[in-house]
């Protein structure tokens, strides 16, 4: 089944060279292929639906099948957050496709005691060892489920134009610094931030970072195991938050954005300069460049800076927020799933998701090939940081991050209380 038209055939013939041996290289694939004459079929969900990305994923389906004679792949691309609401239908009726996407924390362990995955400690035990410490957030009980492509932080994107016309030279490191940098760029007629609140999670993310300021490392991996969320600091990170919706910084209509699909998103509104910055992960340059007629994003004029420090907080300025995903297979899938995985995690390949800048590539010997220099500064501080908090919601588990982000986006609408998020948490976590 061959996804690649010939444009793009052509656009590509150096990623079709380059993985041409990933299989080989991958150090549990077979090079005798198990799915010979088989006629195995592999569904493979992903969110990387523009652009690059897209085109580089295709390949790889391709390149796959070519190597596996009897093995087709499915590929279905969509919309991140498309992605999501089919992976939770699906993962209700047990018929999640045979590579999926998981995010770990309690998502996967509700997974894993559903039935849901399939237990790859064993087969897959070489690339395990490859990828070192970042898989750990993808075990259950010592066993493996996943293997992480990608593992990033949360911080601000930002265009480096608007910023020096507005006479910014310096990016904010302080709460301070950054509630000027606001007022100056709203004296200059520029709509300073934009956020996807319509899809709740990007706006969930400010709410997790003044949690991750407010409160200590020690509280934050206490209610990781107890969900107590007695301490006052989650109140405090409410109550910064209610600060900064109160200077009114983002774009027109921000409750209704929607975070990636389209120019009017709130990627697509960085993209095309009408915002001048953006709070998202590590993902957004590829994004940014599936947006634009050119599929350069903002190109040079690309800026990052980490989430400001706080003052009077508990946590440490220097800690981030993040996570990653990785492929897993469901429980059901056919045992070539397995060394799909391990060909999406070989060398080759996340060395080309490197050099595409679609993420962090996990395995240590391609994060060389990182090329964009403001990923290579995202690496630099993902690396240095004393600790990488998980995504609240990821890490609580679905019931409990979905009440949680419900009521943050009701601060958002001015609807909703900092003492509010905490109850609504607090109450979903003695249900869970």
């Amino acid at each position: 089944m061959k996804r690649t038209a010939a444009l793009r055939a052509v656009a590509l013939g150096a990623a079709v060279a380059m993985i041409a041996t990933a299989c080989a290289s991958g150090s549990g694939s077979n090079e005798e292929t198990e799915g010979d004459g088989d006629n195995v079929t592999l569904t493979w969900w992903h969110n990387s639906n523009t652009g690059a990305g897209k085109d580089y994923y295709d390949t790889l389906a391709d390149q796959f099948e070519t190597d596996h004679p009897g093995v087709t792949v499915e590929v279905s691309a969509m919309a991140h957050e498309d992605m999501l609401t089919k992976l939770d239908a699906a993962f209700q009726t047990g018929d999640q496709p045979d590579v999926f996407m998981e995010r770990g924390g309690g998502e996967l362990k509700a997974h894993v005691e559903a039935g849901l995955v399939k237990d790859i400690t064993e087969p897959a035990a070489e690339t395990i060892a490859a990828i070192g410490g970042s898989v750990a957030g993808w075990q259950v009980e010592d066993k493996t489920y996943a293997l992480p492509f990608s593992l990033g932080v949360v911080g601000f994107w930002y265009n480096k134009a608007i910023f020096a016309d507005a006479g910014i030279t310096e990016a904010p490191t302080t709460m301070d610094e950054l509630y000027a940098a606001i007022d100056t760029l709203k004296g200059a007629g520029v709509e300073p931030i934009s956020v996807g609140a319509g899809d709740k999670w990007p706006a969930a993310h400010y709410w997790y970072y003044f949690a991750l300021r407010q409160c200590s490392q020690e509280v934050l991996a206490d209610a990781t195991q107890t969900l107590d969320f007695s301490d006052d600091c989650w109140v405090r990170a409410g109550e910064d938050l209610e600060a900064l919706v109160a200077k009114e910084p983002f774009n027109t209509g921000f409750l209704a954005t929607v975070a990636q699909t389209g120019p009017a998103s709130a990627s697509g509104l960085l993209a095309t300069g009408k915002v001048a910055m953006e709070l998202a992960g590590h993902w957004e340059p590829g994004v940014m460049q599936g947006l634009t007629d050119d599929g350069l994003g903002l190109g040079e004029n690309t800026g990052w800076f980490a989430f400001p420090a706080v003052e009077g907080g508990d946590g440490d300025p220097t800690a981030q927020l993040g996570g990653g995903d990785a492929w897993a297979c469901s429980n059901d899938a056919p045992d070539i799933c397995v060394d799909f995985l391990e060909f999406m995690l070989s060398n080759e390949v996340q060395k080309g998701f490197a050099e595409y800048d679609m993420g962090l590539p996990t395995l240590p010997s391609a994060t060389a090939f990182v090329s964009a220099p403001e990923l290579a500064q995202l690496l630099a501080v993902r690396n240095e940081a004393p600790y990488i908090q998980l995504y609240f919601d990821t890490a609580f588990g679905e019931s409990v991050g979905g009440a949680m982000n419900d009521a943050i986006a009701n601060v958002f609408g001015s609807v909703g209380t900092a003492k509010d998020i905490v109850d609504a948490t607090q109450a979903a976590a003695e249900n869970a």
